[in-house]
């Protein structure tokens, strides 16, 4: 079987394997199988001289063989201070994520590993190595993300993340509070990659599979199984309160028309803001709260909501799906929390679509991503507590386009 990988372009013919061509794209992915020696997972690579349309195995498969059971999943990306490729690998049982250099994809060498840190209550997976640019005069850090799975805070598999420096031949973890976090705190964001090809010095992308494995075979949907997150920009966040990973969802080209908010007294009996479908983005923003839970509520019907807000008290961060409609999959009904770091501000972006939530608070240092599965796609926007006056609160809403109606329009286009 073919395990989770990365897509590389080797723009100067590295690999000797893009012949005639200048450049192609290679994929660097475990292969996992039983052997005579047992059970191996190794890494491999395939190649696609036509934009990926069709692919290759390489013939002399596989270049990094450790005689492993559990050592997958490489993150493979071109080191531009140091003119070669690194690879980062999960040894999984281990909790280790090993580094390795190559100057042309086939020929590894290990250069040093990571770990145990943080949190090993289950498998280390889906590591991935990024350059996070800081604001400001600070200097940039890496970020070493790496899949937990099980053992996450909110239950199943989640993402944890180490910041520190990188220097081409291993990871150091920065002393810094702040240093170690979760790049998601809700139920459904697993194994994320990042986009290769990003421009030096730009923020680097992830995409994260919308799931968890506590109940992926048992979500109710038809004819597939299983969906991606939003693409999130990735920043360094330094303040007062430390180090923090800061993400930025993607959304900006799919919004259309604001949709007005009625939050003033003529709303305090039921503190109704709006009534619409998905998708939209909600964005909100408590200025000097006086209560200690605050946030908004989405009705589905009156027996039907999710609730996302701030809690003071408990300085948390939540997201509340136990009466979001279908819950009866095991393991589904949850309320996920996150810590709230009070010199942040009690701000949240909000995307909406027909079965998710993803919720981007205290300036994206929060990131929260939770699948739903509600009895009607009418949504009602309820803010809590009744009577928030829009001397509380600054929110905005958008109605979002459908990158499905983009989809249909080009094929038919193309049919026509």
């Amino acid at each position: 079987m073919i395990f989770t990988g990365s897509v590389v372009i080797d723009r100067n013919d590295t690999s000797g394997l893009c012949k005639p061509a200048k450049e192609c794209l290679i994929a660097v992915y475990t292969g996992d199988g039983n052997t005579p020696d047992g059970h191996r997972e190794t890494q491999n690579l395939a190649y696609s001289l036509d934009d990926g349309r069709n692919w290759k195995k390489y013939e002399k498969n596989p270049v990094l063989d450790l005689h492993l059971a559990d050592f997958r999943d490489p993150s493979v990306s071109w080191d531009e201070d140091r003119h070669g490729w690194i690879m980062a690998v999960s040894l999984p049982k281990e909790h280790k994520v090993s580094f390795y250099r190559s100057q042309d994809l086939k020929q590894w060498v290990h250069a040093s590993d990571f770990g145990p840190a943080g949190d090993t209550d289950g498998v280390w997976e889906c590591p991935d190595l990024l350059r996070v640019p800081s604001e400001g005069r600070h200097a940039s850090l890496w970020a070493l993300k790496v899949g937990l799975n099980p053992g996450a805070p909110q239950g199943g598999s989640g993402e944890q993340y180490f910041l520190g420096e990188f220097d081409g031949t291993s990871f150091k973890l920065s002393e810094e509070e702040g240093a170690h976090g979760w790049t998601n705190y809700g139920k459904d964001d697993y194994c994320a990659i990042s986009f290769n090809g990003i421009p030096a010095g730009g923020q680097p992308i992830l995409l994260g599979w919308m799931s968890n494995w506590d109940y992926a075979s048992r979500l109710p949907t038809s004819p597939w199984r299983g969906q991606m997150s939003l693409a999130r920009k990735l920043s360094l966040v330094r303040d007062e309160s430390g180090l923090a990973l800061a993400q930025d969802p993607v959304i900006d080209p799919l919004r259309e028309t604001a949709v007005p908010l009625q939050l003033d007294a003529s709303s305090r009996n039921d503190g109704t803001a709006a009534r619409l479908s998905p998708p939209y983005e909600l964005d909100f923003e408590a200025v000097r709260p006086t209560t200690n839970s605050f946030g908004v509520r989405i009705y589905y019907d009156d027996q039907h909501w999710t609730e996302i807000g701030f809690d003071k008290a408990k300085n948390e961060f939540y997201i509340d799906r136990t009466r979001s409609g279908e819950t009866s999959i095991p393991g589904f009904a949850a309320k996920t929390t996150a810590p709230v770091v009070p010199g942040r501000p009690y701000n949240a972006k909000l995307i909406v679509d027909q079965s998710s939530v993803e919720a981007f608070a205290q300036n994206g240092t929060i990131a929260m991503t939770t699948l739903l599965y509600p009895p009607t796609t009418s949504n009602r926007i309820v803010f809590f507590p009744s009577g928030l006056e829009t001397a509380q609160v600054h929110a905005h809403l958008w109605n979002l386009a459908s990158i499905w109606q983009d989809a249909d329009r080009e094929q038919g286009a193309k049919n026509r």
